[in-house]
């Protein structure tokens, strides 16, 4: 396993875009050391940063977070990143495939992009977590997003795949959702404002827009399905699929093919 240890709180926003393991395996501790990773004047580079010490393995741990380290993980296709501490903003945006986890919190737009893998951030998320960022067409894209702690909010704001299990979100999560799903155990106010097509399942939520409207208790299998996936995770979110779910459609102000499941 190779280690990054944060030497002290960065001056500046760091960007890690292009440390994986991938990159650094090909790498000498003196070469990886060289890596631009400022964003300022200073001209900042890996080794300024980390203590460093590579065994070509596809393991990466950094040892030492700070709110500065952006996009950890971005250009993640394969192998694991472990983050021991808090990360910044867009938490392994674009992110292919892997494991990427975070023992601490994450800035906005975490897993923004991202098309595979599955990334965990043990404590909370900032805003538009699995959301689009800025001038993006998709938020998530296929991968799978754990947060164990609260997610702000705009949570999978235009995610169009992928699995969001989240435990507790602030308002509009799933706006403008494409497609995808996302389980929660309480949301805020709003959820799936102007979503088109997609599945929210919530234990609990704030108030809820006049264009979802109530369409029964089906028993579906796909919620059957979704369960059994969840329990193999072994999620504790596969709880709120048992017995009878009350079901809305919306938003009724765009396609209108979303849903909101909640327990009956």
């Amino acid at each position: 396993m190779s280690t990054l240890t944060l030497r002290a709180e960065p001056l500046e926003r760091i960007d890690l875009l292009n440390v994986t393991p991938l990159v650094l395996s090909s790498l000498t501790e003196a070469e990886a050391a060289k890596l631009p990773v400022g964003t300022g004047r200073r001209g900042l580079t890996l080794g300024d940063v980390f203590e460093i010490k590579l065994d070509r393995s596809d393991s990466l741990t950094f040892q030492g977070g700070s709110s500065r380290l952006d996009r950890v993980g971005a250009a993640l296709s394969e192998g694991t990143i472990r983050v021991e501490g808090d990360v910044g903003q867009r938490l392994g945006e674009g992110m292919a495939g892997g494991t990427l986890s975070v023992t601490g919190s994450a800035g906005p737009f975490a897993a923004a992009g991202a098309t595979g893998g599955t990334i965990t951030i043990e404590g909370d998320a900032g805003e538009s977590a699995g959301g689009a960022v800025y001038g993006a067409k998709a938020g998530l894209d296929g991968a799978t997003l754990v947060i164990w702690g609260h997610a702000g909010d705009r949570l999978g704001d235009r995610m169009r795949r992928g699995l969001v299990l989240v435990g507790t979100a602030g308002a509009l999560a799933g706006s403008r959702m494409i497609a995808g799903t996302i389980v929660a155990g309480k949301l805020g106010d709003n959820p799936g404002y102007g979503m088109r097509r997609g599945t929210i399942v919530a234990g609990s939520y704030g108030s809820l827009l006049p264009t979802f409207v109530e369409t029964g208790t089906p028993d579906l299998v796909f919620t059957r399905l979704l369960a059994r996936s969840l329990r193999r995770r072994g999620a504790q979110h596969a709880e709120l699929l048992h017995g009878a779910l009350r079901r809305y459609s919306g938003d009724l102000a765009t396609l209108g093919k979303g849903e909101l499941f909640v327990p009956a």
